[in-house]
């Protein structure tokens, strides 16, 4: 793999790696893709002088994609992530109380204080759960991702040879080894660690729309029950509510969401880190992200039966 020193930027002067897709110090694009005539997958050549707030960071992951990881990637430390974590399993705790709500329990009274304990119960769990999910679950499908993005645009190859290895503090650029011409004083892009996890863990950020919608479906489509108490709630009692239609429908939002809109951020995110390539890698997330959604989800009993 050619390294530094065979791609010189037309604007700086500063060399790059000969495979490299924009200016590592001043963001010029050195190559474009077809791909980036789709605005999502645009580059942004424009100067960075802040990282935008968080909430705006979160918006832009809905609304510009691009620009939201584009501006991640230059303060990655401040990279929402953590935030977006705590959103999604607080919304997850609402959803349990949205499925908890169609159950009506017979020694329990609604506005009973043993009802407040079986709703508070739940909504722990729930906010437990999607924590957890969102934290192991994101966390090995980055590494997944990874993988496929090693096999398309040698990945980790790319972050070890822009930041160092995980852990090492990555030797600073001199004033000396640069034009006086480059944007970024010290090669900015360069004088940071990769916290690769902090910047792609933003791209489940979808799941805070998603999970919002569905607990609207929950409320309005899931069926109401009535069981004598809790022993009763996997028992007959309950089959119009675990066979209801509604759990199709949320597992293809599901399926969806990390068969094509995961893959998408992910690409976008793995592309502003790595400096590589946006089409190669988006063909191995989506072919990733499809995989997962036919395994998880389009092979579950509610739609084989």
């Amino acid at each position: 793999m050619s390294t530094v020193g065979a791609n010189r930027c037309p604007r700086c002067g500063n060399d790059n790696r000969v495979d490299s897709f924009v200016c590592a110090f001043c963001g010029k694009r050195l190559r474009v893709e077809k791909i980036e005539n789709f605005s999502i997958f645009k580059r942004i050549e424009e100067d960075f002088t802040s990282p935008a707030r968080w909430y705006v960071l979160i918006l832009w992951l809905f609304t510009k994609p691009n620009r939201a990881f584009w501006s991640i990637n230059h303060k990655r430390k401040k990279a929402p992530a953590y935030k977006i974590m705590l959103f999604n399993a607080l919304l997850y705790g609402l959803m349990g109380l949205a499925f908890f709500s169609h159950i009506n329990i017979l020694t329990m009274p609604s506005l009973s204080i043993y009802r407040f304990y079986i709703d508070l119960a739940a909504f722990i769990a729930f906010f437990a759960f999607g924590f957890a999910v969102y934290l192991i679950g994101g966390v090995l499908l980055i590494w997944i991702f990874s993988r496929g993005a090693n096999i398309a645009v040698d990945f980790s190859e790319r972050l070890e040879s822009r930041f160092g290895k995980e852990g090492e503090e990555k030797e600073k650029y001199s004033e000396a080894e640069m034009s006086p011409f480059s944007i970024y004083k010290g090669g900015t892009l360069h004088q940071q660690q990769a916290k690769k996890y902090s910047m792609m863990l933003c791209a489940f950020a979808p799941y805070l729309l998603l999970t919002a919608v569905k607990i609207v479906i929950i409320l309005i489509g899931m069926p109401n029950i009535t069981i004598p108490d809790m022993d009763f709630l996997v028992s007959p009692f309950s089959d119009p509510y675990f066979t209801s239609p509604v759990w199709v429908v949320l597992d293809v939002i599901d399926a969806f969401t990390i068969g094509i809109w995961i893959p998408i951020l992910i690409s976008l995110s793995i592309r502003e880190l790595s400096n590589s390539s946006t089409f190669r890698v988006l063909v191995s997330s989506l072919a990733i992200g499809i995989i997962i959604a036919v395994l998880f989800y389009f092979l579950r009993p509610t739609f084989i039966l």
